[in-house]
This record gives structure tokens, C-alpha cells and sequence, in this order.
């Protein structure tokens, strides 16, 4: 790999001031971002965000420690290197875990965000421009009372280097687009969002297509307008039908965080928790109905956790987490398979430089079924679909939840009918996925994820992406907003 004038220059001096020992990593991250939105008409100020860094790992006698800095000079390695060791002597006495059988990275390697249309390559002003226009589409009527469409940009490079001689260079391009427009009548209130809002997407500007942006703004002004008028959601044992974007967020909270092996090992306990999930099921326990299948998938090209390798440095492949409802592996990086000696997958992620690289899901998606949306919806005699997620509550073991969208339809004998307000559902992690009724197929099969997942102390805020189909789950208790 040829390394840019710039960051072989830092490597020198880094390689200058590290001292011996078993094995040493650096990782070096540059970070860039840029945020444009407009509210109500009026052009907002732009935000600009710039970060560089290196974190540092040292092995030594079967201990580690990490230290970071964005002071890249002899000067800052050396403080941050004499940090290291004073933790290292302190981890030295105290191990949790022998540091030494963790796997070292062994392959070096190159990936980059897929990009058809670069972010520069369209002006300033003509990106101002579309979010002016998406303003004025979002603004129907007078019963809209806020409205507001913004585009964001963020480009992320990633070296890692290794005593063994391994480098890994990664280039990450992403974009984060969205509108909202929120309706009142009287003491009434609705939101609705879309073109993105609350994902994330991996590539450049060719991605606005994908999640309708800016097409999508009369649709969801006259939604939100909608919403207003429409009934309360009925409460009652019924099926239900999940639409992509809020499977993202029943994926996320309820798979997710519970197969995440630090959680299960409960050094989270403290922050986010534990989880009901334990290290003996692996490989038996009933997670799903046999339709569910979930994959751990780094490859899918815009999915926002898409990578060639972890911050580890562990190469990242596709691999079955849940298959035909069975648990077959966890959600664990390197750190976590040596503590256990379970099978895990390629997702110590960090979520800059000054952070150490933990057990966070990335891409983990429900695989299509064999089912049309027209399908679906024909097939419940008594139901609701619901749509984009508006709220989440779950408790400390990720198993009891309770969930708000932004939008239902009741489902009758086969058939979509009224528009209903505040939908809401509730369910245990342990038996909701049992009931998982049907699968949408490709056609139904949307990728979205989140841009601000927290876990870690200190927090790590990280993006993580899921994708999924259309389902269909029996006997949920539903209720609306009353």
C-alpha cells in the first residue's frame, strides 16, 4: 500500500517514539463533515466539522492499553505513549483477560464508499437552492406549522497500522438527507418525515434518489396534514405489518443490542445495560419463527456500516447471526470471541480516534422472504401496517419494548383502509420474533439505519445500518395515543 506523503510522515514519528513491546496498533482517522439546512424558508447557518487523530494500542506481558491524541508529532505520540504504559502497568496487576490471545489482524487491505456523485461536485448554492424548493413543496397549507429539510455530508479516512507490518486504509463517504413537515389543528399536532430523515446512507449525492429526496415533500406534508384529521389508532390483539423503516428499529433494539457479546459479558450494565440473552444459547435457541433469517452483512454498497475491516482490524464478511429462527452466533469482536471462545464477527468499531474500538452491531439485516407488500397486506384478516418509528422504550435487558410510529393503516379482510393516528405497539423481544408471521420479498426490501447509536463509557455516538423487507407479526398487542 502506498501510504500519502502526509500520513507516512506521521507514521515515522509515531514509529519513532513507540517503545518495545509484545505488539503495538495505531490508527489514524480524519474526519470531516459538513451540515446545511433550511427552516421554515429561511437558510439556516452551515456547519463545518473537521477532527484528526490517533489512538494507540500497546500488548505487553498479557496486558493492554490505549491512549489517543491529536497532537501527530514525537511530542504528542510521547504523551500519549507515556499515558499508555503508566495504564499498562495498572492492567498488568489487574488482567481481566490475557491480552495476548487476542487475534491480531493478519491480512493488510484497501476499501472505499462506492460514489457515483461526489459531494463537491454540486455548489453550494445549488444545494441551497434544492433545500429551498424542498421547503416550499413542505409548506402546503397553513395548517403546516414547522417544516424543514436539511442535506449532510461526512467523509471519514482510516489508517491501521500493525507491529506484525499490517496496513489497513479505509475511505468512507456517507450522506445524510431529510424533511419533516408537522401539521396542527386545534390541540392537535402531527408529525411526518421522510427522504431519509433519521438514516444515513453510504456513497454521494446519487443516494437522494434512493430515499425520495427531495420528491418525497408533497407526500409528507400531505401526510402530516392527514394525520391531523385521521382516528386514533385502535388497541387490541391484531396482526401487524411493519414497514422497512420502523423494522430498522425493531432489528436494532431488540436483536442488535442484545446478541452484542460485551453487553451479554455485562460490561455495559452500568450505561445501557445487560441483555436476556446468555452465552448458552448459541447455536439452539429458538430466537424467531424459522422465517426469520439475519445476516451480519459488511458488503451491502450503501448500507451505512459497510466496511472491509474492523477498527481491530479484523477482516469483515457476510455470516449468518440467526438462521431459520435459530441463534447461531453473537454479535463480537475479536476482544470479546478470545473472552468467550465463541464465534463472533468482524465489529470492534470505534467511533473516532479518541475512542477504543468495542462490540457494536454494524450492518445486521433481515433477509428477504418470498412475499409481495400486496401479499402481506392480503393475507391479514385483522391488522395494522405501521410506518417510520416516532419513539422506542425497552428495558435494561432489551426484552420488554413499547414503540410509536408516525403513521398506521388499518388492514381489513385483505385490504388497506383508513389512515389512523398515534400507533403504538408493545411485545417482549423473547416471543415477539416467534410470531413472526410472513417476509417480504425484494421488492420489499428497503436499507436504512441509524446515525447516533450511544453505547460505551465514555459514549461512543456511531452509525449502524439495517436493512430489511416488509413483516408481518401475529397476536401484537396494539394501542393509540389515548
Amino acid at each position: 500500500m502506498n501510504l500519502s506523503e502526509a500520513f507516512q510522515n506521521i507514521v515515522n514519528q509515531f514509529k519513532q517514539t513507540v517503545p518495545a513491546v509484545d505488539f503495538w496498533s495505531l490508527r489514524l482517522v480524519i474526519d470531516q463533515q459538513e451540515s446545511l439546512s433550511v427552516r421554515q424558508n429561511v437558510v439556516q447557518p452551515p456547519y463545518l466539522a473537521q477532527s484528526q487523530g490517533a489512538h494507540i494500542t500497546l500488548v505487553r506481558n498479557g496486558a493492554a492499553a490505549y491512549a489517543a491524541t491529536s497532537q501527530l508529532n514525537r511530542e504528542g505520540f510521547k504523551a500519549a505513549i507515556d499515558s499508555a504504559l503508566r495504564w499498562l502497568r495498572v492492567s498488568e496487576s489487574k488482567m481481566l483477560f490475557n491480552a495476548s490471545d487476542v487475534p491480531r489482524p493478519v491480512t493488510s487491505g484497501n476499501y472505499a464508499s462506492k460514489v457515483a456523485e461526489a459531494w463537491t461536485g454540486t455548489s453550494l448554492s445549488d444545494k441551497i437552492t434544492l433545500l429551498q424548493d424542498t421547503n416550499r413543496h413542505l409548506k402546503l397549507h397553513d395548517s403546516i406549522v414547522d417544516w424543514q429539510a436539511y442535506l449532510c455530508n461526512r467523509e471519514t479516512q482510516v489508517l491501521l497500522l500493525t507491529s506484525d507490518g499490517i496496513e489497513i486504509k479505509q475511505s468512507f463517504q456517507f450522506i445524510l438527507p431529510g424533511m419533516e413537515a408537522v401539521a396542527n389543528i386545534g390541540s392537535e399536532t402531527q408529525q411526518r418525515t421522510g427522504g431519509g430523515w433519521g438514516s444515513m446512507r453510504q456513497g454521494g449525492l446519487e443516494q437522494l434518489d434512493a430515499v425520495q429526496f427531495p420528491t418525497a415533500a408533497t407526500r409528507v406534508a400531505e401526510e402530516a396534514m392527514a394525520l391531523v384529521n385521521a382516528p386514533q389508532c385502535p388497541t387490541g390483539c391484531m396482526s401487524l405489518l411493519l414497514m422497512p423503516s420502523q423494522m430498522m428499529l425493531q432489528i436494532h433494539e431488540s436483536i442488535g443490542h442484545p446478541l452484542e457479546l460485551d453487553r451479554i459479558l455485562g460490561d455495559e450494565r452500568n450505561y445501557a445495560g445487560t441483555s436476556f440473552v446468555t452465552l448458552d444459547m448459541c447455536g439452539h435457541y429458538q430466537y424467531g419463527s424459522e422465517l426469520l433469517n439475519v445476516t451480519y452483512d459488511p458488503g451491502q454498497n450503501a448500507e451505512m456500516a459497510s466496511f472491509g475491516y474492523d477498527d481491530d482490524g479484523s477482516h469483515a464478511e457476510r455470516t449468518f447471526i440467526i438462521r431459520n429462527g435459530i441463534l447461531e452466533r453473537f454479535l463480537g469482536g475479536a476482544v470479546s470471541q478470545a473472552r468467550t471462545g465463541l464465534a463472533g464477527v468482524a465489529n470492534a468499531r470505534a467511533s473516532d480516534w479518541n475512542r477504543p474500538p468495542i462490540d457494536r452491531m454494524a450492518n445486521l439485516n433481515v433477509e428477504p422472504g418470498n412475499h409481495s407488500l400486496q401479499d402481506l397486506i392480503g393475507g391479514i384478516e385483522n391488522g395494522v401496517l405501521m410506518d417510520t418509528n416516532l419513539s422506542w422504550s425497552i428495558d435494561d435487558s432489551r426484552n420488554k419494548f413499547q414503540f410509536g410510529c408516525e403513521l398506521a393503516r388499518i388492514i381489513k379482510d385483505g385490504e388497506l383502509q383508513t389512515l389512523v393516528r398515534n400507533p403504538n405497539y408493545r411485545g417482549v423481544s423473547a416471543t415477539f420474533w416467534r410470531n413472526l408471521s410472513a417476509v417480504g420479498d425484494a421488492s420489499t426490501f428497503e436499507i436504512w439505519g441509524t446515525p447516533n447509536c450511544g453505547k460505551g463509557e465514555p459514549n461512543q455516538m456511531i452509525h449502524v445500518g439495517h436493512a430489511s423487507p416488509a413483516c408481518v407479526f401475529r397476536d401484537v398487542q396494539v394501542f393509540g395515543g389515548d
